[in-house]
């Protein structure tokens, strides 16, 4: 696993500019946009609709354990990638944070919902998970900042932490929540509330449209996600 943590840091820098992208459109291959990769039929986490707890500057998330086709960045290094890296985990403990739909997100069963944050406005910090490593042990065990064990389908990866900035971002993004949507956990948009502190609880978040367009890229159809916004008059509260 040498080398495999050197390019954890970069992965929230380039998650962005793959996004950004992916949105514009870029070319395709049978894989899906160049800027992504396909992991087929692997076993993976998916962190797409995780509650974090931050210790120490990082989020540990409580994500969930799923079997099949599912699209992340590239992650290149030393003749790897977040393919090769995820197979190699069955032998060595470890699981790779990957992106396939979350249906409890999905209309019309679906009980989350994606919330989100606008640029002009939000402060609030998010762990960016994908390529996040995780850890087999975790499953079904106790983990501090979380109530109740973790189930045999559960898992806890570490995911760096993205604090959003007002005054230079060009886009909002999206934190998943409860739904029907409720107005007050729009808290987590503000620093407030989700920041870098230990004990604080944050969600995994992505670029405003991150869901629809690397479900479009993984299956080739968009479900209709469940979506929620900030009501006119509302604003995530002010940074303490």
């Amino acid at each position: 696993m040498r080398g495999v943590f050197g390019f954890l840091a970069k992965r929230t820098w380039l998650l962005g500019i793959a996004l950004a992208f992916a949105i514009a459109g870029p070319a395709r291959s049978q894989d899906g946009p160049k800027a992504f990769k396909i992991c087929k039929n692997q076993t993976y986490a998916l962190c797409a609709l995780a509650s974090c707890f931050v210790f120490d500057k990082v989020s540990y998330c409580k994500c969930d354990v799923k079997q099949g086709d599912s699209i992340s960045l590239p992650l290149k290094y030393d003749g790897q990638d977040v393919c090769s890296v995820n197979a190699a985990g069955a032998a060595n403990g470890t699981m790779v944070s990957t992106f396939s739909p979350p249906p409890a997100a999905i209309e019309p069963h679906g009980d989350k919902a994606l919330y989100t944050c606008p640029a002009g406005t939000s402060n609030g910090a998010y762990a960016q998970c994908d390529g996040g490593i995780c850890f087999r042990a975790t499953a079904g065990q106790t983990f501090p900042g979380f109530d109740r064990p973790l189930t045999r389908d559960e898992i806890i990866c570490s995911c760096p932490i993205t604090t959003a900035d007002p005054s230079t971002a060009k886009t909002g993004y999206q934190i998943a929540g409860p739904y029907p949507c409720q107005t007050s956990f729009f808290q987590y948009c503000g620093s407030a509330t989700a920041n870098a502190k230990t004990g604080s609880t944050i969600y995994v978040g992505a670029p405003t449209g991150s869901a629809r367009h690397l479900t479009r890229a993984l299956t080739g159809t968009e479900p209709p996600f469940n979506e929620c916004r900030m009501p006119p008059t509302s604003s995530p509260p002010p940074a303490p």
